[in-house]
């Protein structure tokens, strides 16, 4: 069987594994000259960046990766014993995510907390219901201002109240088997005793496993070749380059939903306009450096502070990089700030780095991510009315979970899929 698989991000790469381990021959298209897609790394003055996600959970199957690749001696645990912060009313306050930092942060008033005990009282989420919404019913008005929507929406870049749980959180707990209490299944967990997975990152930055499974399946990869369409030929599918048409059984579409949108578009226009009407919310990714001290993971930042900044990842505490910070910008809050300089937007998370710590801050690097992080909002909804072509199949973060782990795992639904029909 021969696959195309367009697209040499995490997703495509990780396809491009699980085929050919499955004996089938594949050819891999990316339009840029490194593989990864938004997992890349850089090296500047002497600092490890990662300009994507900044590290990775242990669990079963990245160890296996981990370990498939010959990466074992690039691995290194972070620290997970330490605060995450959400700044509230111009102050840095700890995150409850454990039983003690439940009973001693002064993120959510005593009355907060005792509402958030409720949460087994209230039903499961509605058609249609606004993370904001769902949670606010579940958890209270206060923790879903500010605990609940900003750690959650803060992955994304997003409003709460205009992203769907549907498409978002619903999944998540679904995939879970939640179907009724957050709280009382995170309890049964914790009786259970189930350890979580380690912080992992690996020492010249996550961009070294795309980069090893890249250098493994080299024979399978076209870099610098944008696919221009995919074309039905009757028998399968041409694949159409600058440098010309591959013929192949069946393809594998990787790419975010509005490159996704052109590229089908011969195949399917109703499916093309649902995909090129998705919203995405684009990020700029700015690396600082700072003698910042304080131990922590980083902080989310509520809108209605006065700061363009989303949030910062402490990577000096969490990981060990000394002296590293990423501050987040954009997103919905303002989409628009990713056209701004490089200048303009290191000058602007280094001044706001400096308003919220207490520290100096000098710029390192600037990245931008367009279209960025799926919205899942009400523009979702289209994918409902719609279906891929057979022979057609998805793998990206528009049909399920974003994150490397989210992506491994698609990779491995996607393969066992195109050999189970």
């Amino acid at each position: 069987m021969h696959i195309g698989v367009i697209g040499a991000g995490i997703s495509g790469l990780a396809t491009t594994h699980e085929l050919r381990e499955r004996g089938a021959t594949v050819d891999t298209f990316e339009a840029s000259d490194e593989p990864g897609g938004i997992v890349r790394s850089r090296q500047v003055d002497g600092h490890t960046l990662d300009l994507g996600p900044q590290r990775l959970r242990g669990s079963k199957l990245v160890e296996a990766w981990i370990d498939e690749f010959d990466l074992r001696e690039q691995r290194f645990e972070g620290d997970d014993d330490q605060p995450l912060f959400v700044l509230r009313d111009g102050r840095l306050r700890v995150a409850p995510l454990s039983i003690r930092d439940a009973i001693t942060t002064d993120l959510i008033s005593w009355r907060g907390k005792a509402r958030i005990l409720a949460e087994p009282l209230a039903g499961p989420p509605k058609p249609d219901e606004t993370v904001a919404d769902f949670f606010a019913r579940k958890f209270g008005s206060e923790a879903e201002r500010t605990l609940f929507s900003p750690l959650y929406t803060g992955l994304y870049g997003a409003h709460a109240d205009e992203m769907l749980v549907r498409h978002s959180v619903g999944k998540a707990l679904a995939k879970r088997g939640i179907d009724r209490s957050i709280l009382l299944a995170v309890a049964r967990k914790l009786l259970e005793g189930v350890d979580i997975p380690p912080i992992v990152s690996f020492e010249d930055g996550l961009q070294v496993l795309p980069e090893a499974i890249a250098d493994r399946y080299a024979d399978s990869l076209h870099f610098e070749t944008p696919v221009e369409a995919v074309r039905d030929d009757g028998d399968g599918f041409e694949i159409v380059t600058a440098d010309g048409t591959t013929t192949v059984d069946q393809v594998v579409v990787t790419t975010p939903a509005p490159v996704t949108a052109d590229l089908l578009e011969p195949l399917d226009g109703d499916l093309a306009d649902a995909l090129g009407g998705l919203t995405y919310n684009p990020l700029a990714v700015v690396h600082l450096e700072s003698n910042y001290g304080r131990e922590g993971h980083g902080c989310q930042i509520l809108d209605g502070e006065g700061y363009e900044t989303l949030g910062l990842t402490w990577n000096a505490s969490m990981l060990g990089r000394d002296g590293v910070f990423t501050a987040y910008l954009g997103g919905s809050r303002s989409p628009e700030l990713v056209e701004e300089s490089d200048d303009r937007l290191g000058e602007l998370a280094a001044e706001e780095f400096e308003s919220i710590t207490g520290f100096s801050a000098r710029p390192l690097h600037v990245a931008r991510w367009t279209p960025g992080m799926p919205a899942y909002d009400d523009s979702w909804n289209a994918l409902d009315t719609v279906s891929f072509p057979d022979g057609i199949h998805v793998c990206a973060t528009y049909t399920e979970r974003a994150g490397v782990l989210g992506r491994l795992r698609d990779a491995q639904r996607t393969a066992a899929d195109i050999f189970d029909d």
